[in-house]
């Protein structure tokens, strides 16, 4: 059976698929937004998201993140390719397909004159099925879950921009979710608040709601998810569990000596590559694939090379993030 077109360019480029033995919540295939002066914001994306899975939207400034979520929630159309959120055709789908999703995106629009929850009382009130009594409860379970129940009876304008992005969480929790679109959910939180909000993503995908999280904190990502994609230029430069996106690259090894010439001429007779300086005394290097690193310390040592520390240091998400995109991360969507 031959590959799928998405596949096919997925293999050429690199980029590593989700395994597909299970639904996925939002699929592309050749997604593409072109605007007006030949501007190219999202170029052929394929994306899958597996369902139950906390999905990472990564990428710098102007690499078409907020694009693409805007495109599968309908909000703009795509010039060219599919995208197909819970099995639904975006756009065309929106009344069927977003009862199921809750999104934050690029902040909560709030009524500062009314309580928080009043806010989510009026919000709520566009279901039109449900009586009073079941809105009253989803309002109050909604603040209880994001920890604003002491503030509830408060006016949204006396929110600080923390207290703001969660009363925003709680609307998108109002009804029960599949899947929960955040762009951003952290901004503006304090240690304890993005805490807290790191608690509530794993206690949803716990509860089985698919959370795709965009944000510009490399290290949050690597907290919370378990899949990742990395977009830069409009392009998807990888995929995957976030797992495997850093066993891509082997851990370097490092070596702390003063006999640095020696050291790097040893090195590099066993095949690690990209030796360099750390800083002083000390060189890290990528060492070929099934090195053994006691071997590389005893060769070393046999060589006259005074080692005063040796060991291996695994590649954080943050550097894998600048070896596929060629640059920084600049906190830029």
């Amino acid at each position: 059976m031959s590959a799928r077109p998405e596949e096919a360019r997925a293999v050429a480029a690199g980029i590593t698929a989700p395994a597909a033995a299970g639904p996925f919540v939002i699929e592309t295939e050749g997604l593409t937004k072109r605007y007006p002066g030949d501007r190219l914001a999202v170029d052929g994306l394929d994306l899958r998201v597996p369902e139950g899975s906390v999905f990472g939207f990564l990428g710098p400034n102007g690499s078409g993140k907020t694009t693409t979520i805007r495109m599968l929630l309908g909000l703009i159309a795509p010039s060219a390719g599919r995208a197909r959120l819970l099995g639904g055709e975006m756009p065309g789908a929106e009344r069927r397909v977003l009862p199921h999703v809750g999104a934050l995106i690029e902040g909560p629009a709030l009524y500062g004159f009314l309580s928080g929850r009043d806010n989510l009382r009026r919000m709520d009130a566009a279901d039109p099925t449900a009586s009073r009594a079941d809105r009253e409860r989803r309002v109050a379970e909604a603040l209880e879950r994001v920890g604003l129940a002491p503030a509830a009876h408060r006016k949204a304008r006396t929110y600080s921009l923390g207290m703001k992005q969660r009363l925003g969480l709680a609307a998108a929790l109002l009804r029960p979710r599949r899947l929960l679109v955040l762009d951003e959910p952290t901004n503006g939180l304090d240690p304890q608040g993005m805490r807290e909000i790191r608690a509530l993503v794993r206690a949803l995908a716990a509860d089985g709601t698919t959370v795709f999280l965009s944000s510009h904190l490399l290290d949050e990502i690597e907290q919370v998810c378990d899949h990742v994609a990395v977009m830069a230029a409009g392009r998807l430069r990888a995929q995957g569990r976030v797992a495997e996106l850093l066993a891509a690259r082997a851990a370097r090894v490092t070596v702390t000596t003063w006999d640095t010439e020696e050291a790097v001429r040893v090195l590099a007779a066993h095949g690690v590559r990209d030796v360099r300086p750390e800083g002083p005394g000390r060189l890290s290097g990528e060492p070929p694939a099934g090195l053994d690193p006691a071997a590389l310390n005893a060769a070393l040592v046999g060589a006259g090379v005074r080692v005063r520390a040796f060991g291996t240091e695994a590649i954080t998400l943050e550097e894998r993030f600048m070896e596929l995109t060629g640059e920084g991360f600049d906190g830029g969507r």
